[in-house]
């Protein structure tokens, strides 16, 4: 299995730092994360001459210039002074976050951001939202262009507030002559990050919908830190996807898993997230279900065209998000520890196979059967 880049682990010798000719690159959160990653690889760098690092609170790497301050604070302007991009990775996407605090935090904190790097003088911002702006649908061309509409809509966790980040971004340089917006799309990220999709595979028995076996492409965090270190470098534009190379069916990550399914028919598997999520069961709303049911994998063009290539193969990430998930366990969507897997387990399964199975006794009585 390949290994994480050594230069995100640690940072150059401070000593060579005078000799840097590239750009003061500030990244907002950046004390954990992605944000961390980046951070700590930026400062191993010769091809950056200074790290500003923003965060609500101080990270671990002693070479990087630290702000301690939230994003959504205007006085992050005044932080910004002197530096050539940003690369802003404070977006909360946790599941458990209440849904409306998130959007707030999410939208206010990369208006901000963006206002106050044209106010500071900084010629580029790095958003990073994911591929799944592109939208999980049945017709999607496999792979989806990186010009292709974003169709995307606001049902899935966090999903509406990416969109609104990327329209916040194509505003910002009409709004702001001189400033110039990149966008990152990762596909399904994979390396200390939980999300729905991850969780999705914690569960000792997959829930798949009858009929949707759609091809599956992840992208192990290292990737994505290089990828970002590729934009705030300026060795790539626009706005561009992130991945592995290629993509896995259905049958292929059952073979390599292990994890057995049960299919369910599209009309109860939605039914039956829908009213979990409404009763509070399971922190994801049924609009993260089109994502395992229809395709959504994208092309890495225009890193391609640059020169990246990702380290990670899709067969690997699956093995390292297999592994991650060890140990932990996943019932209707929440994460549990091994405790609190042994007391709840079989009641929080057993809820929700009884309220699919409720449903289906409506639908036959229903139809007359």
């Amino acid at each position: 299995m390949s290994s994480p880049d050594p230069q995100v682990r640690g940072a150059r010798n401070p000593s060579t730092r005078s000799a840097a000719r590239g750009p003061v690159v500030a990244v907002t959160g950046a004390a954990s994360g992605i944000g961390d990653l980046l951070t700590r690889r930026l400062a191993a760098s010769d091809e950056i001459k200074q790290v500003v690092a923003l965060d609500e609170r101080r990270g671990d790497v002693a070479e990087a210039q630290w702000h301690i301050l939230d994003v959504r604070d205007p006085a992050i302007a005044e932080k910004l002074r002197g530096a050539d991009v940003v690369v802003h990775l404070a977006v909360d996407l946790d599941l458990e976050t209440d849904p409306a605090a998130r959007t707030a935090y999410n939208v206010r904190g990369t208006q901000t951001v963006l206002t106050a790097a044209a106010a500071a003088g900084v010629h580029r911002v790095v958003l990073c939202t994911s591929a799944m702006v592109y939208g999980a649908l049945p017709d999607n061309d496999i792979p989806l262009s990186e010009d292709a509409e974003l169709r995307a809509t606001a049902e899935a966790t966090g999903v509406g507030d990416l969109l609104e980040i990327e329209r916040l971004g194509r505003r910002a340089p009409r709004a702001h002559p001189g400033l110039h917006v990149t966008v990152v799309r990762p596909a399904v990220l994979v390396g200390g990050t939980d999300t729905a999709l991850t969780r999705y595979f914690g569960s000792p028995r997959r829930r798949v919908v009858a009929g949707y076996p759609p091809p599956r492409a992840w992208l192990h965090h290292s990737d994505q830190v290089c990828a970002l270190e590729y934009a705030a470098l300026e060795k790539v534009d626009g706005e561009f996807a992130v991945g592995c190379e290629g993509w896995l069916e259905q049958e292929e990550v059952e073979e390599l898993s292990g994890i057995r399914r049960m299919e369910l028919p599209s009309a109860v598997a939605l039914g039956t997230a829908a009213r979990l999520h409404r009763i509070g069961l399971t922190p994801s709303p049924a609009g993260d279900l089109a994502y395992t049911m229809h395709p959504w994998v994208v092309s890495v063009g225009r890193l391609h065209d640059a020169g990246w290539r990702p380290k990670w193969t899709n067969e690997e990430v699956l093995a390292a998000l297999l592994a991650e998930a060890e140990g932990r366990h996943t019932v209707a969507g929440r994460r549990l520890g091994r405790k609190d897997a042994t007391a709840a387990g079989a009641a929080g399964a057993t809820v929700a196979l009884l309220g699919t199975a409720a449903l289906v006794r409506q639908m036959r009585k229903r139809r007359g059967l």
